[in-house]
């Protein structure tokens, strides 16, 4: 909202405080003056209702508020009335100038409206003398340091969420890069191993190099599919898109029927009953999975590979674990984006991450996810 124009609520606030102030100063002048020996005429209670009256537009022309509450507070203190009521129209006059506007012009108004409001110390009925310099500046001084400092804290406060905002972008951002790599990366895996497969035997067996192209069609249908549930919710903005249900490990088994008609060949092991996980933790763990069988399509050679899945009471485990060449497993761990993606995954979600060549030669990666979400 422009600063200039504040909304309906905040006119409406101002001018319910405007007549709070008006009832208060017409309630207090009299008995404030009488105290200090002084009748309040009609141009006491005339200043006094201009003061109060010019708040009811103190946040859209705060600067005029300014401008007719030193004004009239100066001329009531001219004229020899007492310090009053009126001089809280003109301290909430000062406090929404330093407040709601930037501190050089701030300043600069509440410099020349203490200039204006000390007049009544040298010259007027009853002129207080340099005795009357230090009141009538605290007049200016407090409020104007009180709306300075308001001011400051709420520009900090939106800087704050500003970065907030910023942040969870990114890491939005990062999210759908990391779905994106984990998809495009096994689809294309799975389509080139798919490929070599069919240009091998195009010319010996036409009939199984049709099976091959077959499951070309199939992983990249797939793929596909899945990149565009990704990111849909990334062109609608509002996380309202329809989309199919994240993956999870119960697609595991599907993912491995797919790796089937690329040459891997790739157990599936489930120890414990199965139980719904949240759905953070139980798309980490198929990523894991997915990225893991990618990596041996890329770079175990001729391997095959064995994926546990264990369900506990406190969390859930998943290794995968190939025979490929260990010397160019060892390589994975440095090479690429896929490791590193799993493991800020995976200790995102509170869990550990374990990637390296496995004892009896291949490669093995291990995550543990606890089995609450973490927000």
């Amino acid at each position: 909202m422009d600063r200039d124009r504040p909304g309906w609520r905040e006119s409406v606030g101002d001018a319910a405080l405007a007549l709070v102030l008006l009832a208060f100063g017409l309630a207090g002048t009299g008995p404030s003056a009488a105290e200090r020996g002084v009748a309040a005429d009609g141009k006491a209670y005339a200043l006094v209702v201009v003061a109060a009256l010019a708040l009811a537009v103190r946040r859209r022309w705060p600067f005029v508020t300014l401008a007719v509450a030193a004004t009239a507070a100066t001329a009531y203190l001219v004229l020899g009335y007492p310090y009053g009521p009126i001089l809280v129209s003109f301290l909430l006059a000062v406090y929404t100038v330093a407040a709601h506007r930037a501190l050089r012009p701030a300043a600069t108004g509440g410099a020349i409206a203490l200039a204006v409001l000390t007049t009544h110390v040298f010259v007027g009925v009853r002129p207080p003398g340099l005795l009357g310099l230090m009141p009538a500046a605290a007049w200016v001084v407090v409020p104007f340091a009180v709306g300075t400092t308001v001011r400051v804290t709420r520009e900090a406060a939106a800087r704050n969420r500003a970065e907030e905002a910023r942040r969870l972008a990114d890491g939005e951002r990062l999210r759908v890069a990391q779905e994106v790599h984990d998809v495009v990366g096994h689809g294309l895996a799975a389509i080139h191993m798919q490929a070599e497969i069919a240009l091998h035997l195009l010319e010996k067996r036409p009939e199984q190099a049709h099976t091959a192209l077959a499951a070309i069609s199939r992983t990249s249908k797939e793929a596909l599919d899945e990149l565009r549930v990704t990111l849909a919710v990334v062109r609608r903005g509002d996380g309202t898109a329809e989309r199919a249900p994240a993956p999870g490990l119960t697609q595991v088994p599907a993912l491995r029927d797919r790796l089937a008609g690329t040459g891997l060949p790739v157990t599936v092991e489930v120890d414990g009953e199965p139980a719904a996980l949240p759905v953070a933790v139980d798309l980490a763990a198929y990523r894991v999975v997915q990225e893991s069988l990618t990596n041996v399509l890329r770079h175990a050679g001729p391997a095959t590979a064995a994926v546990r899945i264990r369900y506990t009471s406190t969390a859930v485990e998943v290794e995968v674990a190939d025979t490929g060449r260990g010397v160019v497993g060892a390589a994975r761990g440095t090479a690429g984006s896929g490791l590193a993606g799993m493991r800020e995954r995976i200790v995102a979600l509170g869990g550990s991450f374990e990637a390296g060549p496995a004892d009896g030669g291949g490669f093995r990666v291990y995550a543990r996810l606890p089995v609450e979400e973490r927000s």
